[in-house]
């Protein structure tokens, strides 16, 4: 997919319109110090690094160290409905969606917010085409390095990359923020909050616990262990550790019983991950609870 493209033509866009080498900023100059096709070009790239100097950790680190991982992909099936489309873009807060045949290891394209809303509006029950109005995927291995994926996704025109293990299914995803978040930290947009909060205490008894919380910082609210030391090598997340306990994605109302006495109840999840659970705690253990 156009992969022998490189930055030039993106850099004589811009000399040719001067409005657009004002709007490049950060990003365009990323891809300038990435492509540096002669002399000048490697200039800016050295004063570039000495201004940013997280740019090094996009030739050092790879796709796999910053992608999202699988579970946690947020996308739709082929046979979505406008309200189910819609009500996905809401809630994850995100403007692009991969859209997939029946599993997400078969992906028919990319679905953006604004082509939905020119097409279609989010009114209305209406059929929708959405093959129709997918773009392409770029696909990438984990291995890549960052710079590289940096330079594909300039020649690609798009911020938007699925990575896939050697066996062809999906492994995770990549966006143009993840690379960036390397050079110039973390990025906040509007659908970040300030101070997230991953455990909400109820009442004596009971929390509210995103799924996606790691098993350590739930154990420090508890006050004792939940996982022992064999455990702790395979699970990472609270949700991680009600999959174990139930050998499967439990469904929403499901209570999945711990050892401890402590009942993890299911309040969010799909067929693929669990999203919110509520912990029960037994009276014996809630004074050493926080």
């Amino acid at each position: 997919m156009g992969d022998t493209t490189d930055g030039s033509t993106a850099a004589q866009r811009a000399q040719d319109d001067p409005r657009e080498t004002e709007n490049r900023g950060l990003l365009g100059r990323l891809f300038d110090a990435f492509t540096p096709d002669d002399d000048e070009g490697a200039s800016k790239a050295r004063a570039l690094g000495q201004t940013l100097p997280g740019l090094a950790r996009l030739q050092d680190l790879r796709v796999e160290d910053v992608a999202i991982p699988k579970a946690e992909i947020v996308a739709l099936e082929k046979g979505a409905g406008l309200a189910d489309i819609v009500a996905a873009f809401r809630d994850s807060g995100y403007s692009r969606i991969p859209v997939y045949d029946e599993t997400l290891d078969t992906p028919l394209g990319l679905l953006l917010l604004k082509d939905l809303a020119l097409h279609y509006g989010f009114n209305g029950h209406h059929e929708i085409d959405l093959k129709a109005l997918l773009r392409p995927i770029l696909y990438v291995p984990p291995s890549m390095p960052l710079a590289v994926l940096l330079r594909k996704m300039q020649a690609e025109r798009t911020h938007f990359a699925l990575v896939i293990d050697e066996y062809g299914g999906v492994d995770g995803l990549a966006t143009i923020e993840d690379l960036l978040e390397q050079v110039v930290g973390e990025i906040e947009d509007e659908h970040d909050t300030e101070d997230e909060v991953n455990i909400q205490r109820e009442s004596d008894s009971t929390m509210l616990v995103e799924a996606r919380t790691p098993t350590e910082e739930l154990e420090e609210h508890l006050g004792f262990a939940l996982t022992d030391a064999e455990e702790e090598e395979e699970i990472e997340s609270l949700g991680g550790l009600v999959f174990l306990l139930s050998g499967r994605v439990p469904v929403r109302g499901e209570v999945i019983a711990h050892p401890s006495g402590v009942e993890f109840e299911v309040i969010e999840a799909d067929p693929r991950r669990i999203h919110r659970l509520r912990v029960h705690l037994p009276e014996t253990l809630r004074d050493a609870a926080q």
